[in-house]
This record gives C-alpha cells, sequence and structure tokens, in this order.
C-alpha cells in the first residue's frame, strides 16, 4: 500500500468542487500547494495554501505562462520515493515530494467552440498542465493524479477507506485517465491547428473522443461495444436529452442517428415530414399538411418493415402523433422537441425510447466521417451534398410536370440516406417503394416495386402507388434495364445523377417509354 497523501499541488481552470475537496485534504493533514487563481480561491475560503512560487524560489512571470515548470515540482512529482539515488538528490537540492497532484487544463476546446479568435486560442493551450500531468501519471506508483472534478469523490473516498492513502489500482486507472486527457487535449490542438492553416488532410490525424456510455453489446451478441462523443454540437444522437426508456443498444444509436439525420433534409417550413428507419435504412418517409397525415403516409410505404423501427421527425412530437405511434412496436422516436401531451401518453410505453434533440442537424452543414479499415482509417467529408433545382437537367423530350419536379426533388433527398444501390418511389411526397442495398441496380427496382406492391394489398388497394410515381437512383443507371424496371412498375419520370458511358442509351429508352428524366450531376453512393 503507498503512503497517505502529504502533499498536494492543485491548479485548476474547473473550479467546481475545489473548495470542497481542498477542504477534506486539509482536515486530512494535507499541505497545500497550488497557483494564482486557485490559490486565491482556497486562501478565501479560509484554508491555508503555500503559493508555488515560494516553493520554486520564482514569482509566477510572462502573464503567468511560466510558473510550474521548474525542477522542484518536477522533481517532487518524477521522483521514485523508492530510488535511494533519487531521495538523495531531493534532499540536496530540496526538493519536496508531491503525493497529489490535482490539475485541470486552460479551456482551449470551450474557446474554440465559443469562436474565439487566434490570439485568444494560443493562449488556452495549455503548456505547464499537461507537463504536470504527464510527470505524475508517469509516476503513478508515488503520486496520484486528478484531471477533472468528478474524480474527487473517488479519490475521497479512497483515503478514507485507506487512512489517506490511495490503493494502486485506483492509481494506474487515474494515470490512465490522465493520459487519454492530455492526449485528447493534444488532438483538439492539432484538429485546430491544421484548420488554420488550411490543411483539410493533416499528415497526422488525432482523433479524441469522451466515452459517453458502454453498450450491452454491439451489432451482435458476441461484440462488446461502446459510444464515444466526439465533442460536435450538431444535434442529433449524441446531444439528445432521453426522456424515458432504457439505455440505447448500438444499433439502436446507429439507426436513430440514420433516421434523424434522413428526417433533418425536410425543413419544418415545407410542412412535417416523418421518417421511419430500420437496420439504417428508410422504409417509409413522408411529408404531410399535418405531422399524423406525414406518419400514417410514411408507414403505409411498407407497414411490415416498420415493427420495431425507428421513427425520427422534423417537428415537436405532438399528442395525436404519439397516439397513432403506440398503436405498433416502435423502438425509438427521435423529435426536436415532444408536447406534454406526447410524453404523458407514451410514458405508458415503458420500453420505447423518447429523444429530444432541441433542433435540427444542418444537413449542408460541413463535417468529417471515419471507417475503420484492416490497418487504417477511412476519412471523407459528411455527404451534405443537395441539388439546386434551378441545375437540374432534363434530357427527354418529355419534361417533368410541377407535380413530378416536386416528387423528384424529394425522392432523390431520401436517396441520399439509402444503402446503395437505391431505388426510391415516391408519389405525392411520399415514398411507395424503396429497394436499398442491392448488388445491382436492376434488382432494387424490381425488390421497391415489389414492396410497393405488398404494401398495396395490405391497404386492400387495387393497384400500387407506383404507379404515377416518380423514382430516383443514387447513382446512374449503367444499362437501361433497371429505367425499364421502374417504367414497368409504373413510374412516370426518373431523376438519376447521370455519367454513364450508356447515358445515350439509356435516354433513348426513356423517351421510347414516354418517361421525363431529370439529371442532377450529384451521385450520393451510401455503403
Amino acid at each position: 500500500m503507498p503512503t497517505p497523501i502529504r502533499r498536494a499541488l492543485l491548479s485548476v481552470s474547473d473550479k467546481s468542487g475545489l473548495i470542497d475537496f481542498a477542504r477534506f485534504l486539509h482536515e486530512s493533514g494535507v499541505e497545500l500547494l497550488s497557483t494564482g487563481g486557485t490559490a486565491a480561491a482556497i486562501r478565501d475560503a479560509g484554508l491555508p495554501v503555500r503559493d508555488v512560487s515560494e516553493e520554486t524560489g520564482f514569482p509566477e512571470m510572462m502573464d503567468g505562462r511560466v510558473k510550474t515548470l521548474h525542477p522542484r515540482i518536477h522533481g517532487g512529482l518524477l521522483a521514485l520515493r523508492d530510488n535511494p539515488a533519487h531521495r538523495a538528490a531531493m534532499e540536496e537540492h530540496g526538493i519536496n515530494g508531491i503525493d497529489l497532484l490535482v490539475v485541470n487544463l486552460y479551456p482551449f476546446e470551450q474557446t474554440v467552440a465559443r469562436g474565439g479568435d487566434f490570439a485568444e486560442c494560443i493562449e488556452n493551450i495549455d503548456i505547464g498542465g499537461p507537463a504536470m500531468i504527464r510527470s505524475a501519471a508517469k509516476n503513478h506508483a508515488h503520486v496520484a493524479v486528478i484531471v477533472d472534478p468528478v474524480s474527487y469523490s473517488e479519490v475521497r473516498e479512497a483515503m478514507t477507506a485507506n487512512d489517506g492513502a490511495v490503493p494502486d489500482d485506483l492509481r494506474r486507472r487515474l494515470a490512465a485517465r490522465a493520459f487519454a486527457r492530455t492526449g485528447a487535449y493534444d488532438a483538439a490542438i492539432s484538429a485546430w491547428f491544421a484548420k488554420q492553416t488550411g490543411e483539410d488532410f493533416p499528415e497526422r490525424l488525432n482523433i479524441a473522443a469522451e466515452r459517453a456510455e458502454i453498450c450491452r453489446y454491439g451489432e451482435n451478441p458476441h461484440q462488446a461495444a461502446a459510444f464515444y462523443r466526439s465533442g460536435e454540437a450538431r444535434p442529433g444522437i449524441a446531444t439528445a436529452t432521453q426522456l424515458q426508456g432504457k439505455a440505447l443498444s448500438y444499433n439502436n444509436l446507429n439507426d436513430t442517428d440514420a433516421a434523424f439525420e434522413l428526417v433533418a433534409e425536410f425543413d419544418p417550413a415545407e410542412g412535417p415530414a416523418v421518417a421511419i428507419i430500420k437496420h439504417a435504412n428508410p422504409c417509409g418517409v413522408a411529408l404531410g399538411s399535418s405531422q399524423l397525415e406525414a406518419y400514417e403516409r410514411a408507414l403505409a410505404c411498407d407497414p411490415v418493415s416498420a415493427f420495431g423501427g425507428i421513427i425520427a421527425l422534423n417537428s415537436t412530437l405532438t399528442g395525436e402523433t404519439a397516439r397513432a405511434i403506440a398503436g405498433i412496436f416502435t423502438e425509438v422516436i427521435i423529435a426536436p422537441d415532444a408536447d406534454e401531451e406526447a410524453r404523458e401518453i407514451l410514458a405508458a410505453k415503458k420500453n420505447l425510447r423518447l429523444l429530444v434533440t432541441g433542433g435540427l442537424p444542418d444537413p449542408a452543414a460541413p463535417g468529417r466521417m471515419v471507417k475503420s479499415v484492416a490497418g487504417g482509417l477511412l476519412v471523407q467529408d459528411r455527404d451534405n451534398g443537395r441539388i439546386d433545382p434551378a441545375a437540374l437537367k432534363v434530357v427527354t423530350r418529355r419534361q417533368p410536370d410541377e407535380a413530378e419536379m416536386r416528387d423528384l426533388i424529394f425522392a432523390f433527398r431520401v436517396c441520399k440516406h439509402v444503402k446503395s444501390n437505391a431505388i426510391i418511389y415516391t408519389r405525392n411526397g411520399a415514398t411507395v417503394g424503396i429497394g436499398a442495398g442491392q448488388m445491382s441496380r436492376v434488382d432494387s427496382a424490381r425488390i421497391a416495386a415489389r414492396k410497393a406492391e405488398d404494401a398495396a394489398r395490405a391497404a386492400g388497394q387495387a393497384e400500387p402507388l407506383t404507379k404515377g410515381s416518380v423514382v430516383a437512383s443514387d447513382a446512374f443507371f449503367p444499362f437501361a434495364d433497371g429505367l425499364l424496371a421502374a417504367a414497368q412498375a409504373g413510374a412516370t419520370a426518373v431523376i438519376q445523377p447521370g455519367g454513364s458511358i450508356r447515358d445515350d442509351e439509356v435516354i433513348a429508352a426513356a423517351d421510347e417509354a414516354g418517361l421525363a428524366m431529370v439529371f442532377t450531376g450529384m451521385r450520393h453512393f451510401r455503403h
């Protein structure tokens, strides 16, 4: 068991919980050593504290940039207490041991997040703090290190239970947290600096994230998993407030993110929108004159697949819509907010998770996506591409009419969020058939049409809603067969990126079938 804590150095930017912890240390017989504002706060609380400048024999200088970078501080942190040579050096140079280091760093990340200018961000890069943290963490066999206020209670309980000492296993855990913190801090600085220099993909990529929760398992029970927050302020799964229900699983988190990013494509000013997701693919998306109508139309696209799905809304969940949703088994609902009636209705569904985000993510905002591959990472921009209706190119003899054009734009927005190869049939602002993730585009077209037929039978309709629909493809038709399959299903207009060496053949087939076809010039592969 290590010796009891007898001397502690405290230097913190975040002073929450500081005084209570400092008082505990003082009452435990621990000498307090501190710097600048931290020392002043401890002293103002009526507790005795020794200034670091007294310890080093040097005043704080250069606007506080230099205060702890001194052998009497780092010697006190790094000295091996059981090494005779180290102890001799301490005695020779008047170095006193430091048994506990309490440091949290200058608020660099917060300064960047609130839009601090270049000079302000530079001044909030901590130098002495990380150096001390790394010294203490390296020497964790003899020094306990705290880098955040949440660890105060853990150390306090350990010292109380162990006559003022911190057990070895806790010291190791604290050291691991310390190195993780300095690593994340450096990652934030390097990412910010790369952005300042206009370097989109720096030579070395550092990624930092904070664990939000450990999942019960990953995609399958034999896979371990956890959820981490990157710190991005984007409204969504990482920033949402969960109002009810058990913890979200790995698959829930993935699907809920997919659902909310999709529904955010539709500005609430365009009207209520609802997306229903299953296995990261939409099984129904719709606009409506009311939120309830949007939900019912989205559900009608594929009511079988919607069972046990994720529902995302672009507006405040109403009691009327909540009552309808409660009629089928749903895993998660995510929306910017939920009114009191909706909350009361869904409170009876104990297994349903209800999340509110306070807003919608901007589908056009820049961002990065990271995917692991064997031995490396693939990094790319988030797909924030949005077509400009004015830039669409009609390539067939027949022009789409106004209603068809509205549906084509709607369908292409949905297409962006469907696994490739993707085919989307849309009619009157609602998907009526979705084909996702097939190796052949013609298969996606046929599957989407078959699903539309199934939905029509379930609703007692004489014919599927693909009759008179429009169709969107996430990438070009490499052959005319996929387009002809859509025409056979009843589609009257097509939207696709174009760019195939066989575009002329596909255009000719569209003309022969009497279809209107529009090229976007933008592809939306989603793998």
